[in-house]
């Protein structure tokens, strides 16, 4: 906290604000909030003028080369996991996937485009999926199916996605705007990565095309196939990510994602 004391008069108190870095805090001064973090991406900036994350205050760069962020402090909370189903969640990942202002960004940050072949050129080859798919059949399985899937991955539109949809990482705040934050995984990739998400975990199959209205999609039987390849190449590196740090109930809980996504493919995509 002594970075952001140094920016900070004494009247303000810091405290953190939790979260996987430990570089994100809260500085507060009477009735004055500010989000405080420390080496943000640059992509901060253009997120905060597209109205997509609260409103970016200030920037500083320490003597050390850190660089400090402070941004609007939002009076509200995260949404629920029945208020992903709101038309208003699909028109913000609608705005984010065809922003060409996010993408230049992004592209200038040195950002290149992940296909499915590069990504699943780089799970086949990590050195523990051999291990885990040697002690697990759904493993396997899930492999089998990248493999069979992927020529229905190919050619897509790229664009920005977040790469981490999920209801603790949006905000409404108390106008009834709600932001989508935490973006250290932006991406350009297939965006059926980020609405896919959304329709396999937060709604029910029956109403996945009405949602999809404001992206013009419907789900034919090619577009599941594309969607299930991502959740469960998704799904595969945060089993692994997992694995590497020895948390074995996070471990177990990606093996039920897991079963269950294979469990799907099965059912009505084989």
């Amino acid at each position: 906290m002594e970075w952001f004391q140094k920016i900070l008069s004494k009247e303000w108190i810091i405290t953190p604000a939790g979260g996987l870095t430990g570089d994100a805090y809260i500085a507060t001064n009477g009735d004055k909030r500010l989000f405080l973090k420390r080496n943000s991406s640059p992509f901060l900036a253009v997120l905060s003028a597209e109205g997509i994350v609260p409103k970016l205050i200030w920037t500083r760069r320490m003597e050390n080369g850190d660089v400090i962020t402070a941004q609007e402090w939002m009076d509200g909370r995260t949404l629920n996991q029945e208020e992903m189903k709101q038309e208003n969640v699909a028109n913000l990942l609608y705005k984010i996937h065809y922003s060409s202002e996010l993408l230049y960004m992004l592209m200038r940050l040195g950002k290149r485009p992940q296909t499915a072949m590069s990504r699943f050129i780089q799970l086949t080859n990590h050195t523990r999926i051999q291990e885990l798919s040697n002690q697990h059949r759904e493993i396997r399985q899930a492999i089998h199916i990248l493999d069979t899937f992927l020529p229905v991955t190919d050619n897509k539109k790229l664009v920005v996605c977040h790469g981490d949809i999920d209801h603790h990482n949006i905000i409404l705040d108390n106008s009834g705007q709600i932001y989508l934050v935490d973006w250290e995984n932006a991406m350009i990739a297939d965006p059926i990565i980020d609405y896919g998400h959304v329709l396999k975990w937060y709604i029910p199959k029956e109403d996945w095309n009405n949602w999809l209205k404001p992206f013009g999609i419907s789900l034919h039987t090619d577009t599941l196939k594309r969607m299930y390849w991502y959740l469960i190449i998704n799904c595969l590196d945060y089993l692994i990510w997992h694995y590497l740090r020895n948390e074995t109930t996070a471990v177990q809980n990606r093996m039920l994602d897991l079963k269950e996504l294979v469990n799907d493919v099965q059912t009505f995509l084989t």
